[in-house]
């Protein structure tokens, strides 16, 4: 899939998110180096593959390697299905018991860790006469969902024996995938429940991204890649030279992960603004002398945090400029004063403009949040463009 960047054109707006597959294709390379070679790898695809679009890069996933697609709900994972997507999906997050039906006639697993779960599976069975596939859900200490360790052997040998449910994996999440010592901890009250069980026949897993990359208790049966997919790191992963210690774990060996989203819209509107002129709502900017002033559709309704207003920098003919006064909904502006452009050229608010690049994580630094929400937060109104390189 090849397009031409210059000439794209957004028919709803000039704003649009482009998404590189060849970027995720490597992405799930470069994880598998680091994973052992024995290891399934499950990518997670919830809330719209982290804003990068479930449906449309699920198949460049699964073409590199992947074998199992994770998702939040049912409802992501029936979307899935119904866009021909036949690989496992296994549900990570709390299902509903009334939507064990749904589970089970499209094919979709479940994590399981209640009595309620286990007679709504009883009730699917009854009703469609299909065996419900499921992951039980250890909770050893991130207190969110899953059975207690005091309580999983008893659980999960009940449902070893619930003909209506068919028992596929058993996992955990880490908590502090970044802390070695916290993750240990975690691992050693799992590792007691699987010694008490016959494992043969189940996938156990226990890694996301921050452990992947920790090397942390790689032995598993399959590994659950979610942000660095998308080549967003984890915090356990920024910065960090090949076996350095960080916070008590270790990072892996820096890989050639390549951030696969970008964010662009068109100058809708250039105009000059004399001296002493103030810019957007509230006036938070002030011009210092003649200023040429360009305007970009895009907002924070499109995900774009208010609070970047006056720091955000983007890029322009492979030239940097600076975001002035507040963003407002649907629009912000920029000074270009130093740059002959006109209206059509492409803004880059992330990703790549000439030798200039623009990192989801230099956001999340200045809003004191983690690159995962803000991806999440680019809205569907944006359009998903998919390119190649």
């Amino acid at each position: 899939m090849k397009l031409n960047r210059n000439s794209y054109i957004n028919t709803r707006r000039d704003a649009w998110v482009e998404v590189n597959l060849d970027f995720i294709e490597q992405n799930v390379r470069e994880v598998k180096k680091i994973m052992s070679a024995k290891s399934k790898l499950l990518a997670v695809v919830k809330a719209d593959a982290y804003g990068h679009g479930a449906v449309m890069t699920a198949p460049s996933l699964l073409a590199s390697g992947v074998e199992f697609l994770g998702v939040a709900s049912i409802d992501e994972g029936v979307q899935l299905r119904e866009a021909g997507i036949s690989a496992p999906i296994l549900v990570l997050g709390t299902v509903p018991v009334w939507s064990m039906n749904s589970a089970s006639v499209n094919d979709i697993t479940v994590s399981i860790f209640s009595d309620a779960h286990i007679e709504a599976c009883k009730v699917a069975y009854e009703k469609n006469g299909l065996v419900t596939k499921a992951h039980i859900k250890v909770d050893t200490g991130m207190n969110r969902i899953g059975v207690g360790v005091k309580d999983a052997v008893d659980f999960i040998n009940k449902v070893k024996k619930e003909p209506s449910i068919r028992l596929e994996g058993i996992f955990t999440h880490f908590a502090c995938a970044e802390n070695l010592e916290k993750t240990q901890q975690q691992n050693e009250k799992f590792q007691k429940v699987l010694e008490q069980i016959d494992t043969k026949n189940l996938l156990i897993h226990t890694n996301n991204s921050a452990a992947i990359l920790s090397g942390i208790n790689s032995k598993t049966d399959m590994s659950r890649a979610g942000i660095v997919l998308y080549g967003l790191m984890p915090d356990i992963s920024a910065g960090c030279a090949p076996r350095t210690e960080k916070n008590g774990a270790r990072c892996a060996p820096c890989c050639d992960f390549k951030q696969a989203l970008s964010l662009k819209g068109r100058i809708a509107s250039i105009h000059e603004a004399q001296a002493n002129e103030g810019v957007s709502y509230s006036h938070t900017y002030v011009t210092s002398e003649k200023i040429k002033i360009a305007t970009v559709p895009i907002g924070y309704a499109d995900g774009v945090s208010r609070k970047l207003s006056n720091k955000l920098i983007a890029g322009l003919k492979g030239k940097k400029i600076k975001q002035i006064g507040n963003i407002t909904m649907d629009q912000m502006m920029f000074d270009i004063t130093s740059i002959d452009a006109k209206e059509g050229d492409i803004v880059t608010l992330l990703g790549q403009d000439g030798e200039n690049f623009f990192s989801l994580d230099d956001w999340a630094k200045e809003l004191e949040t983690i690159n995962y929400e803000l991806a999440c937060r680019l809205k569907v109104r944006l359009a998903r463009v998919y390119t190649r390189m």
